[in-house]
């Protein structure tokens, strides 16, 4: 029976991610390129002097500071689908799908911008009065009421979409196939369940101090964790000078031959690179909206400007490293193995006794910073959909469902996460392919007294 069941749900996540899905995140994207008139692009410096903190004021509504909330946009996206999905991508697609991965990241620079934008510009305030942002109140606040329905719909979708299923199946699988079985120590069901549940108290007790401590948290995490996979992979990289040149050639080859995927098929190639950069940098599913509307600050475009450095950082720059590693090293053609094994193949074969372990580390940080974040947008779409004073419940449901995800198949987790990401995908960007207008005013404004030395 549960055999059938995650059958039935691989494939409808294949029915879902085909043609209207593709139109979707890739028309919708290069649409708010072309209508911006590249302004994301353009200001690309602008955005790291508000990053950097120069137009902070603590005194402005929100939460979070600009760096905050994309540390903490950044902890649900800087993660496993950056380490776990590129491995997915190359095993499901080969590595012509890491291409189209960067097409739609570099289109989703433009979507975050739009996306997030209008979670400051549309605001909403929850049951509790407190002012809250994402796609459920730039939907009813900027279309209105009779939008609620398409809102609660996506609050439904999101809820799915960010459980720490896909988190916690890999970090589990790391630590069975890196230090338990190699080990000794373990590596059944029963090993995997008591991993589960170790993970899942750290996470509670982390969670439940709600969106601060997430954001003290993930600032201090995130550049570490980055940093340390950065300097390993690029030491992987540049072990083997000659390969690196082959292997943007086997990315390009292989992006508009199909030769490397089962079938030989173009359309499986784009497909896979889109869903797994949707999984790496949650362009136009709206999640990031949610940690970007809780900043501080009055000027909806400059949150807009920082939440598009996301794609760069997490797509562009942390996948294409783990793909050269991978490809590199050939352990895409040598092992049979998927997700995170296959990624640690590779560390081990450039780094021997040493690289998985190291990877092990950072992964697990990888890992926890999502599994950290997460939960804050998971109570966001509970309290949207059932009342602020609900919200909680949410944090409960995400601790229990991480020993879940440590024992399940990860086939069925990606198709599950792929499924709820699709329908997250529709509202979040018909949406605001309707508000665009509103951003673009605003973009001409705000950009207009940025000349003007107003600031």
């Amino acid at each position: 029976m549960f055999e059938k069941i995650g059958e039935y749900i691989i494939n409808t996540a294949n029915i879902i991610w085909g043609t209207p899905i593709l139109i979707l995140l890739l028309g919708g994207g290069f649409y708010f390129l072309i209508y911006s008139r590249l302004a994301p692009l353009r200001y690309f410096t602008h955005a790291l002097k508000i990053l950097s903190g120069k137009y902070d004021d603590p005194n402005e509504p929100g939460q979070l500071r600009h760096y905050q909330a994309l540390s903490t946009a950044l902890a649900g996206t800087v993660g496993m689908g950056n380490v776990s999905g590129v491995a997915v991508a190359i095993t499901m697609g080969g590595p012509g799908a890491i291409f189209w991965m960067w097409v739609s990241a570099l289109l989703g620079v433009s979507t975050k911008f739009f996306t997030c934008s209008l979670a400051v510009m549309f605001r909403g305030k929850d049951s509790n009065g407190e002012i809250q942002g994402g796609p459920m109140y730039f939907i009813t606040e900027g279309l209105g009421k009779n939008w609620k329905p398409l809102a609660i719909f996506f609050s439904l979708m999101g809820m799915i979409g960010v459980s720490p299923l896909f988190q916690a199946n890999q970090l589990t699988q790391m630590i069975r196939d890196v230090v338990l079985v190699p080990n000794n120590l373990g590596g059944n069901f029963q090993s995997d369940l008591i991993t589960g549940i170790i993970i899942a108290v750290i996470v509670g007790i982390v969670i439940i101090g709600g969106i601060k401590r997430i954001g003290n948290v993930t600032g201090r995490v995130v550049p570490i964790m980055v940093a340390v996979y950065v300097a390993t992979v690029l030491f992987i990289i540049f072990s083997s000078p000659s390969q690196i040149i082959p292997a943007f050639k086997t990315i390009f080859h292989d992006a508009f031959t199909g030769d490397a995927v089962l079938g030989g098929s173009l359309g499986a190639i784009i497909i896979t690179g889109v869903r797994r950069a949707a999984f790496s940098n949650e362009a136009g599913l709206g999640t990031a909206p949610m940690a970007h509307g809780a900043a501080k600050t009055s000027e909806p475009i400059r949150e807009g400007l920082v939440a598009m450095l996301g794609p760069i950082i997490d797509t562009i720059l942390i996948c294409t490293m783990t793909a050269l590693a991978i490809i590199i090293t050939d352990s895409w053609i040598e092992s049979s193995a998927d997700g995170i094994s296959l990624t640690a193949h590779a560390f081990d074969l450039a780094i021997p006794t040493f690289g998985k372990y190291i990877l092990s580390t950072s992964v697990t940080f990888f890992a926890m910073s999502t599994l950290f974040a997460f939960p804050y947008y998971g109570t966001k779409c509970l309290g949207f959909v059932a009342g602020a004073k609900y919200g909680y419940i949410y944090n409960y449901i995400f601790v229990i469902v991480i020993i879940v995800g440590a024992i399940s198949n990860l086939r069925v987790i990606i198709g599950l996460i792929d499924i709820s990401f699709a329908l997250m995908a529709f509202p979040t960007v018909i949406s605001a392919l309707l508000l665009s207008p509103h951003v673009r005013r605003a973009a001409k404004d705000y950009f207009d007294r940025l000349k003007r030395n107003e600031f």
